[in-house]
């Protein structure tokens, strides 16, 4: 008996010896599918679109269904996601309309001064990956410095595309500057510049004819740059990377997604003898939307319904990958969404190109509950309980923190870091979330304020301003392409709107002192909140002012000459991939 007992103690020690981190450290596998809503899956409730590979994940593991992504929008939600902390503290959040970044050619990007769970991982000796979307800058001072690249936050490998899907990349989709185009009064332009030259030539205005026909030039040429940039933008926007090397520009839509899924199958079966990260951001179900040919049709909700399902195909090769190489038992899997569904998608053929918030109100880029609320599914055999679900207020901040511990690094106690460890919630070694606070931003701009009072049961939130949806009744800003987070698109509130979400989730009935005793007291716990939240942000350099957000044509990336239109194709997978998916 005490043989056999060394044997195997010796066994173990070889083994250990061999790979003294597997039984310990986990593998990640992090997929955030971008703008699905929390509505769209049939483990959230959706009985009209099949995702039975996302239900399987969530019965087998942790559903959350008080999950809060940390912006409404992807640029600085991702940023969160991948730091741990709010945009804003980061500089990735801005004061005018814009939120996200349009060109490639833009300086701003996550600093390299923040930590990303890849960065921390990697420092573990773990394999990262990143197969998808970025859209966290790429350029600082020339076209090659890749100074924001995943390469230079803890990436050891990317296949994806630097900045996000528009329409503009998929020829036949219309152009995101056509609301652009409805704001500019060209009419009036046109009847304006009549009249003067009509003035001019009858002596009312005697300004020298030099000066109107340069003005009349000047007008011409802007018109001409920007419809210029129209045309060239798929080719100067819309381009796929391995690693530093552009290898797709434009990109191809067309099995995308079935590619990607290849990509990051390779990655984990080169990694399976050692820890891996493998962030997999799904360029779907971003507009323009797309679907290989064998989803095309098989929704009842369009094109959008397909592509949700070639999401969920993917999840499953993942996953069955994951148990084909037997590291289902020790990889920790995370599904979320970036935010909540774009609701004011309509195809330029009037299709509805929009998921779905649930119960929950308005969608992206606002911080309504459908703008905020996202799926959150966490999966790991024996060591998170199976068909648990929790209600309590959670971020995808928490990833972060619960990553680096998981990988043995240390959460860095040189800056705040705003989420928290998921793992003694997930299993059930305490039952209250560590929120008792979250702040929500649109841009810059504080907009409301969640609180879960640690001797209650109730979730308490103001918003201290909300967008104005078109028409009133609705809940989009159809008007605008996207609710933007200052005047005069927004109404201030004074009081705030306050909600109590456990009994009211679908925020439809603002409270008032007169409806709730509590009303004033509420909202006096929360304003000291957030007196000291603004206390613990330092300054930062913002990372959407306008001179990070302007194209500048020293930092377009090009894979071939300006004057080609930087067009090329060198993927070896343009095709269909040569790797053999497994059967649903």
């Amino acid at each position: 008996m005490k043989s056999l007992t060394w044997i195997l103690y010796t066994v173990g020690l070889v083994l250990c010896a061999a790979d003294p981190d597997r039984a310990t450290r986990p593998n990640f596998v992090l997929m955030m599918v971008d703008d699905l809503g929390i509505g769209d899956l049939g483990c959230y409730g959706n009985t009209t679109l099949r995702t039975p590979h996302i239900d399987r994940l969530a019965q087998e593991g942790v559903k959350l269904t008080h999950h809060i992504a940390a912006a409404p929008l992807c640029t600085p939600s991702r940023a969160a996601f991948l730091t741990g902390r709010y945009p804003i503290r980061s500089g990735m959040a801005g004061h005018g309309r814009l939120g996200v970044y349009l060109f490639s050619a833009s300086s701003g990007g996550l600093p390299l001064e923040e930590i990303t769970l890849a960065r921390v991982a990697k420092e573990q000796g773990y394999a990262t990956a990143i197969i998808g979307k970025w859209h966290l800058g790429l350029n600082c001072e020339n076209s090659a410095d890749h100074c924001h690249h995943p390469a230079s936050h803890g990436f050891d490998h990317f296949y994806g595309t630097i900045m996000t899907n528009l329409r503009d990349c998929q020829p036949g989709h219309g152009t995101i500057f056509n609301r652009v185009h409805d704001h500019i009064p060209y009419k009036y332009i046109n009847i304006g510049l009549v009249s003067l030259a009509l003035l001019h030539f009858r002596g009312v205005i005697t300004v020298p004819r030099k000066v109107v026909f340069g003005f009349l030039a000047l007008i011409g040429m802007l018109i001409i740059l920007f419809e210029l940039m129209v045309y060239t933008f798929p080719n100067f926007n819309c381009f796929l990377m391995r690693g530093a090397e552009i290898v797709e520009q434009p990109f191809i839509s067309e099995n995308l997604t079935q590619r990607m899924t290849h990509e990051a199958i390779e990655f984990m079966e080169r990694n399976s003898e050692r820890p891996f990260l493998l962030f997999f951001s799904f360029i779907q179900v971003h507009t323009a939307l797309f679907a290989a040919s064998r989803f095309r049709g098989k929704s009842q909700h369009g094109l959008y319904g397909d592509a949700v399902m070639e999401v969920d195909w993917s999840v499953g090769q993942i996953m069955q990958t994951l148990e084909r190489l037997k590291l289902k038992e020790n990889t920790l899997a995370y599904m979320t969404s970036d935010q909540g569904p774009h609701l004011e998608e309509i195809s330029i053929h009037g299709e509805v190109h929009r998921g779905h918030s649930g119960i929950y109100r308005a969608g992206k880029s606002t911080n309504w509950e459908g703008g905020i609320r996202v799926p959150g599914i966490l999966h790991w055999p024996g060591v998170l309980p199976a068909g648990k679900v929790i209600d309590e207020p959670t971020s995808n901040m928490d990833i972060f923190p619960t990553v680096v511990n998981l990988a043995g690094g240390s959460v860095p106690s040189d800056r705040h870091i705003d989420g928290h460890d998921l793992l003694p919630l997930l299993q059930g070694q305490v039952k209250r979330s560590e929120h008792e606070f979250l702040f929500h931003y649109c841009n810059a701009n504080l907009n409301a304020v969640r609180w879960h009072p640690s001797n209650s049961s109730a979730v308490w939130k103001a918003l201290f301003f909300t967008p104005n949806f078109y028409p009133e009744n609705s809940s989009a800003c159809f008007n605008t392409h996207l609710c933007f987070c200052i005047e005069p698109f927004i109404t201030y509130h004074d009081p705030p709107l306050l909600f109590e979400l456990s009994s009211d989730p679908s925020e439809s009935t603002p409270l008032t002192p007169e409806t709730e005793p509590k009303f004033y007291s509420v909202l006096e716990a929360i304003k000291g909140a957030v007196s000291h939240h603004t206390q613990s942000l330092k300054p930062v350099q913002m990372q959407f002012s306008r001179g990070n957000l302007i194209w500048k044509p020293w930092l377009q990336p090009c894979c071939s000459s300006l004057s080609q239109l930087c067009s090329c194709e060198r993927d070896h997978q343009t095709g269909m991939p040569n790797h053999d998916f497994q059967k649903e």
